[in-house]
């Protein structure tokens, strides 16, 4: 298996155990040997939308703030902001450029250009991470509870965020209805 799995899903399969993860999507933006974070993609939090968190922030824009859900990234620091957005817009030292299309930034000044001219061409905002400790994600991925698939622009930026999981498995030709909860190895 690749060791470094920077800029690919992780996507949860039906044994995975953990109810927080059950038919998430998450984008991998950094994969080590020592750690691994990334942010669950199809999970938009309940009753709150970008523009009320910009008010609740007192972010102040140049421009109108898109009516875009707020997503629940994980269970790992919940009250912190990542932007996850198109690699047209680097904030210089602040910026993971997570692969050659898509990058990660968790700065005040990136949400203010969210609400400006100078906005990357697509972003989501996320509270939270997901995150895992030394092998724990290499553990997971030997027990079957996830697959890895590779990162599209409607996996990331869509707002369907209902269909994304069945989406990730379809691009793998995985119909997601032929699952079987119990885990198998060969």
């Amino acid at each position: 298996m690749d060791t470094d799995l920077t800029g690919k899903l992780l996507i949860a399969l039906p044994g995975i155990g953990d109810p927080r993860f059950s038919r998430s999507v998450i984008l991998l933006c950094a994969h080590s040997p020592d750690f691994a974070m990334g942010i669950v993609l199809n999970k938009p939090m309940e009753g709150i939308r970008l523009p009320e968190l910009f008010e609740q922030l007192d972010v102040s824009t140049e421009l109108g703030v898109p009516d875009a859900p707020v997503l629940d990234g994980g269970p790992v620091n919940t009250d912190r902001g990542f932007v996850i957005h198109t690699d047209d817009v680097i904030s210089e030292g602040a910026t993971l450029e997570i692969d050659g299309a898509f990058c990660m930034t968790a700065t005040r000044d990136m949400l203010q250009l969210i609400g400006s001219s100078a906005a990357p061409r697509k972003s989501v905002l996320a509270l939270g991470y997901s995150g895992w400790g030394a092998g724990q994600l290499e553990i997971e991925l030997a027990a079957n509870a996830w697959i890895v698939g590779e990162p599209d622009d409607d996996l990331v930026f869509g707002e369907g965020h209902d269909l994304k999981w069945r989406h990730a498995l379809g691009r793998m030709g995985i119909d997601s209805g032929r699952l079987n909860v119990e885990g198998g190895s060969a």
